[in-house]
Formats: C-alpha cells, structure tokens, sequence
C-alpha cells in the first residue's frame, strides 16, 4: 500500500490550564527518533502558542505545527480542526509533506468529546487517521481545584486511555494519594502515573492502541483480571458495582463484571438502551464479553453515542469465560444500569 495512503495514527493531549502540555509534547517530539511528526495545537484565544515554544520545531523541518486560534476546539474550532487535519492528510499524500504520526494538543479549556468525535463522524478525518489514544496530564498542585469548580476537568479525566501526573513533588504524598484515589473513582479504566521523562516511557505514550478494537486486551492484559479494579466474580456470579464518586464530582466509573457466557441479542438490548438513555452522558465505555456459542470474545467500545463491536481472539480452553464492561459517564443511574445489566445476563 502506498505509505501516503495508510491511516495516520493520532494522540490527542489534553489536561486543564498549567497542566504540563507542552512540556510533554517536547518530550514525544524529542523521543521521536525517525519518526516524522505533525504536530497540531489548539489554543483559546485570538493568538496561538509561538511555534518556538516547541522544542527544535525550527531545526526539524519534519516537524508541522498547526497552530488554530479564535475559539475552543470543542466549539468553533472544530470545524477548522477538521479542515486543518484534511488538508495536512491530502499535502502528504500529494508528496508535500512527509509525517508518520499526529499530535493534536487541545486547549486547557476544551472538553475532549468533539475532538475525539471528529474522527469517527467527520468524513475527510475518518478515512485519514486513525485515534490511537487520548493522554491527559493532571496537575496535582491545582487538580482538586479544578475538578471542584471545572466541569470540563473532570469530562478530560474521563476521556482519558492514561492520566500522567504533573508536579507531584511539590504536594505532599498524602495529597497524591488522594488525588490518585479521586482519578481512580472518576475513570476506573485508565492507568495513573508520573509523567514520564525517560524516552522509553515516553515513546510508549504513541503506542496505545486505545481504540484498536482487536487489540484491547493486548493494550490491557489486566482487563478481565481478578486483581484489576473492580476484578471479576466467582464462577457463576454477577458483579455490578460502582467505583462511586465524591459529592462535587459528576463525572464517575461503574464497573459491570460476568462470569460466564452471555446471549448477545439480551446484551445488544442492554448495549442498545443504554446508549439511548445515557449516550449523550457515557463519555467513554469498553467491553469484552463471553457470548453463547461463540468461541471468540467479544469487544466493543465507543464515545458517547459512537460504538464499535468485534470479535477478537478466541478464549483458550484454560480460560475461564468472563467479561466486564467499564462505563464513565456523568451522572449516570448506576441502580438501574446494574439492573439491566443483571437482567441482560440472566
């Protein structure tokens, strides 16, 4: 296939105000190595970050950056975000650019919904680039705060495939903990850890495979562990529980787990109402699932009311049957989404 013509994998970088951005962003074009990347920004405002606030963006022509001001990326922008990421897509297929990858850095402010959106349902994105993962960076001297008194904070800690922390040393460990526990309750599916600096760790942040649907247990081996988060029931039991939230957070995890197969047309149902009641409120949802007289998993996720269903691998003969769904959404009626889950798998 022609090179031009091979989907372009995207990571989106997102995080409040002050968060570390452009830090990390230095950090992936300096862990690079040959790989050839444009690099799209997106800020609040009527003037955008100078392309010299991008380490070695004058010395590595390899490097395109995009710079989108006069409004939000999740508003007006987006429209401009797309004709930007469409004419990048169509300079590089005419042979007057040459990028291996994209990164797209939001503003502080923006909530991730549309931009992740955009590749899904914006045709001259979909058929261009592929997402690959969302990284949110978490500031930990201010993040309380702003997950306190800023919808939008808690709408990217949901988003996010990792939440890397920012400026740990200068809070206490007990306060990072707590942190850590908050990010836990709000996005039960997503690794936390320091921001990494070391180019190794680094270069993994590119390698995430968050939305590749064949791959999303290889991506997290862990998913239908017993030690993960919220691990599975014993045989022939049914957890439904919630990760719960504090009283200021909105935005929550609610952790469905089945051992044993399931009927996939009860499950489609299940799937199908949910995304009718809670779509335009279920921020980000994957599931791998054991269905009856299949000898495949089955896996899907999606955002909001965008989801996607394969069959993957097929379970091993010493692997017990099992699957679990992880949903974020705002304010989501957990009792009920239990009971329909219960009902589904009966």
């Amino acid at each position: 296939m022609n090179p031009s013509l091979t989907p372009i994998p995207v990571t989106i970088l997102t995080g409040f105000l002050g968060a570390g951005k452009t830090t990390l962003l230095n950090r992936l074009l300096a862990a690079s190595g040959d790989m050839r990347i444009a690099v799209v920004e997106n800020e609040f405002g009527a003037v955008g970050i100078d392309s010299d606030l991008i380490a070695d963006a004058t010395e590595r022509p390899e490097i395109t950056v995009v710079e989108l001001a006069n409004g939000c990326v999740c508003c007006s922008v987006r429209g401009e975000m797309s004709r930007a990421l469409a004419d990048l897509a169509e300079r590089r297929a005419a042979g007057a650019l040459h990028f291996d990858r994209l990164l797209l850095e939001t503003t502080g402010v923006a909530d991730p919904a549309p931009v992740a959106q955009a590749f899904f349902v914006d045709e001259g994105v979909r058929e261009r680039y592929v997402l690959d993962g969302i990284v949110t960076l978490i500031d930990c001297v201010h993040a309380e705060h702003q997950l306190d008194e800023q919808r939008v904070a808690a709408a990217q800690v949901g988003f996010a495939d990792r939440l890397l922390l920012t400026k740990s040393e200068l809070v206490d460990a007990g306060q990072v903990s707590a942190l850590t526990e908050r990010l836990r309750r709000i996005n039960a599916r997503a690794p936390i850890e320091p921001a990494p600096t070391e180019m190794a760790a680094v270069r993994t942040l590119m390698q995430l495979n968050a939305f590749h649907l064949d791959e999303v247990l290889e991506v997290d081996p862990g998913f239908l562990a017993s030690h993960h988060p919220s691990g599975l029931a014993r045989s022939g039991q049914l957890v439904a529980q919630s990760d719960g939230h504090s009283w200021n957070d909105d935005v929550s995890s609610l952790v469905l787990s089945h051992s044993g197969a399931v009927d996939l047309e009860k499950i489609g149902t299940f799937v199908e109402d949910m995304l009718e009641r809670y779509g335009n409120d279920l921020l980000r949802y994957k599931g791998v699932l054991a269905v009856k007289q299949r000898a495949e998993r089955l896996i899907f996720q999606g955002v909001h009311r965008i989801t996607g269903f394969d069959y993957g691998r097929p379970w091993s003969e010493t692997e017990e049957r099992a699957g679990r769904i992880v949903m974020i959404g705002r304010q989501l009626d957990q009792a009920a989404i239990r009971a329909a889950f219960a009902a589904a798998c009966a």
